[in-house]
């Protein structure tokens, strides 16, 4: 039986850079029957600001692309899961490269999960879908006291 969607539009910090590409995982996700918002910002310099400002809303799931300028998604993933404040927001890696050591290295700095990003719509549409998965899986607090 598939997860009960969130009480409330979970918030989604999209790190990407490339405006196509951004454009098109906005519209794969705001085709989905899971209620979202979306904040999209071009690399990781931007990504720490928006996350530090006490005034935006605090992300329930980021996704991050790997290349970009200025501070790129490894970098960023670094900083993210080595912070007290961010390492508990779940990271889901969406980028173009499927180069082992990108697979390798984001597990290793605590990725909760790698999608390369696929050219057909119809599989981007599928893995919209798993990270819908992913999140509604994983974002339930668990029961205290209490035996699963």
């Amino acid at each position: 039986m598939p997860a009960a969607p969130p009480a409330r539009p979970y918030d989604i910090l999209l790190v990407e850079d490339d405006i196509a590409d951004a454009l098109l995982i906005e519209e794969a996700l705001t085709q989905s029957l899971t209620p979202r918002r979306i904040a999209q910002v071009p690399d990781g310099v931007a990504a720490l600001e928006r996350l530090r400002d006490p005034d935006a809303p605090r992300p329930d799931l980021i996704l991050l692309d790997l290349n970009m300028p200025r501070m790129n998604g490894r970098e960023l993933l670094s900083v993210l899961k080595n912070d007290d404040d961010f390492k508990m927001i779940p990271t889901v890696v969406l980028t173009t490269s499927g180069a082992p050591e990108d697979v390798a290295a984001a597990y290793r700095n605590h990725s909760n999960a790698y999608i390369t990003k696929p050219v057909n719509f119809d599989d981007f549409t599928h893995a919209v879908r798993s990270i819908d998965t992913f999140f509604l899986g994983t974002a339930t607090s668990p029961s205290i006291g209490g035996s699963r």
